[in-house]
């Protein structure tokens, strides 16, 4: 059993930065692909961006192409998305997940999620 905790979000202003962290326990990290997706109010949940176990593949929606990146660090059990120019349309809670070993956008493919972190980007 994997247990993710997010942790990052905040409130930012738009054109700021934050960057979400996400640590894992309890399994063997690096043998699973990792996704941060979010879900806004009335919105269905999307991936934002994907990575594989071996940091080879990413993934990244259109919507964020260019603003954000993903990375992991399989010594620290974490895995991390760096947003920036950050917009209103971003305001969301971002939740990251364990699942396949390929990054993947589909959240079935994903077993694990963390419980999300609030993400609000102001006007």
């Amino acid at each position: 059993q994997v247990q993710l905790v997010e942790s990052g979000g905040g409130l930012v202003q738009t054109g700021g930065s934050l960057r979400l962290s996400c640590a894992a326990s309890g399994g063997t990290f690096s043998s699973y692909g990792m996704g941060w997706f979010r879900q806004a109010p009335g919105k269905e949940r999307e991936c934002v961006a994907a990575i594989s176990r071996n940091s080879g593949n990413t993934y990244f929606a259109d919507s964020v192409k260019g603003r954000f990146t993903i990375s992991r660090d399989n010594d620290k059990n974490t895995v991390y998305l760096q947003m920036n120019s950050l917009k209103p349309e971003d305001t969301a809670v971002y939740y990251c997940a364990a699942g396949v070993t390929y990054a993947v956008p589909l959240p079935l493919k994903y077993d694990y999620w963390g419980q999300g972190t609030q993400v609000t980007v102001s006007s």
